[in-house]
Formats: C-alpha cells, structure tokens, sequence
C-alpha cells in the first residue's frame, strides 16, 4: 500500500533542502527546486512538528512526512514532493510528451465535452462541481458531506461502475488513495488539484490523467497564501497545466 508513496519520496532530489514554508489557512507551501502546494487538511487541528525548524531541513526528510498519520504533517511532505515535481523544468523533464500546456482553464472544463453522457463520479466536493450535472451521471463523494453530496465510504459501491473518476490529490494525505485507484481501474481516471504531483509514475498506479498547479510567480503565490488567500492562488501566480498518458479524445469512444 505504500508504493506509491515510497516511489514519490524516491523521486525527491538527495541534495534538494527546504529554504522555506508557510501553513496557510488554506494551503501550504514549501519552497526548494520550486514552489509545492498542498491543501491545508480541514479533518486536523494541531501544532506542527518541528514548527521553526523546517527551513534547513532536508527535502526528502520533509517530504517522508507524506506517510504520516498526523495530516497536518502529511500535507506538508506532500508540498514538499510538490516543490521537488512541480517546478517547470522537472516537469518537462519527467513529463515529456505527457504534458499538455495548451489549455489554462481547470480539468474539468478541460475533459467536459468528453464527460457527456458519461457516468462520472467525483472524490472530493470541488468548487462548482455540480455544474456538470447538466451533461453527465454526477455522484459527488464527500468526507464531510453536504446537499446532493454522497458520503465517501460509498466509494467501495460506486467507483468500480463509473466511466470517468475524478479525485482530489489530498486523498495522498488522507492515505485514500491507493484504494481509490483501485477501485477505479475500470474507468478513465483522473487526479485533480494544486496538491496533485506532475509525475508519470501517478500513472503506473492508475491515473489517466494528471491536473495540477505550476507556480510561475513565487513571491506573488506566497504573498497571497500568507494572507489567507484560497482561490487567489490560481489567478496571483499559479498556473494549471494537464499530463495526460493517452490522448483525451479517447474518453470519448
């Protein structure tokens, strides 16, 4: 079960070190190669391990947090990875043809016309999600469940009988997601969100599809975090890129 977070940490630069990181209220950043995120946990509120001594830290010590059960932890290896994978020149270099630059707007604007008529199910309540119930089966599954939504256990029922899947990335952190690409391996499966790392070996474990946040413009992010900013990082210095392992028109046969 911890393959996949094994191979993320394995993928850290050796002599990569944390020059800095901040917990934000609604995410967290670490910056060494680049600039990771990750979303803050909302099922965890506690002081951080080594508050004060992060920077000069190592990066891969940091980001073997990833595997830890205390998520305010996990969340932060995971911008750690992200600050390793994420940069634009590890992403060329590890994405090749995989990356799909073209389009700036979300993944699910970007899948949509692919989407239609489709049974699509979502792990995570993503902002206006519930735009796609006009064209498609929608089952939004939720830990903390609101209107419409489907709690997440129901996963185990669900996913295996979908046509598209579509998770957040902070199922790292929560240690869902390994069973949820498993339970996915039927559909065409995506993992979405500024916390997803830009790695193909997301695909040796099930994802068809990868939407993540390159930061372009890191004193710009940062500022925007440290001031509690939530959506500001997509339009103050994030840029949202796809890595696709086949081409997206195959959705549509």
């Amino acid at each position: 079960m911890w393959s996949l977070y094994d191979e993320l940490i394995a993928a850290v630069p050796e002599d990569a070190v944390v020059e800095e990181c901040l917990a934000g209220l609604s995410w967290f950043l670490v910056r060494s190669v680049g600039t990771g995120v990750a979303m803050r946990p909302r099922e965890m509120e506690k002081p951080m391990r080594n508050a004060g001594h992060i920077a000069g830290m190592r990066l891969k010590e940091l980001a073997s947090w990833i595997k830890s059960w205390d998520f305010y932890e996990a969340a932060m290896g995971l911008a750690a990875i992200n600050s390793a994978l994420n940069a634009q020149q590890p992403v060329e270099t590890n994405c090749g043809q995989y990356l799909d630059e073209s389009k700036t707007q979300d993944v699910f604007a970007c899948i949509e016309d692919q989407l239609k008529g489709k049974r699509v199910a979502v792990v995570g309540h993503f902002y206006n999600v519930e735009r796609l119930r006009e064209f498609c089966e929608l089952t939004i599954l939720e830990r903390i469940p609101g209107p419409g939504d489907t709690p997440d256990p129901a996963c185990e029922y669900i996913l295996p009988h979908q046509d598209v899947v579509i998770m957040t990335a902070t199922t790292l952190i929560n240690k869902t997601m390994p069973r949820l690409l498993a339970l996915s391996r039927n559909a065409f499966t995506v993992i979405a969100g500024p916390s997803t790392p830009l790695h193909p070996l997301l695909f040796e474990h099930g994802a068809n599809l990868l939407g993540g946040l390159i930061v372009d413009n890191q004193p710009s992010v940062w500022r925007a975090v440290a001031e509690g900013g939530q959506h500001a990082l997509f339009t103050q210095g994030g840029r949202m890129v796809k890595v696709s392992k086949t081409p997206l028109a195959s959705l549509a046969s």
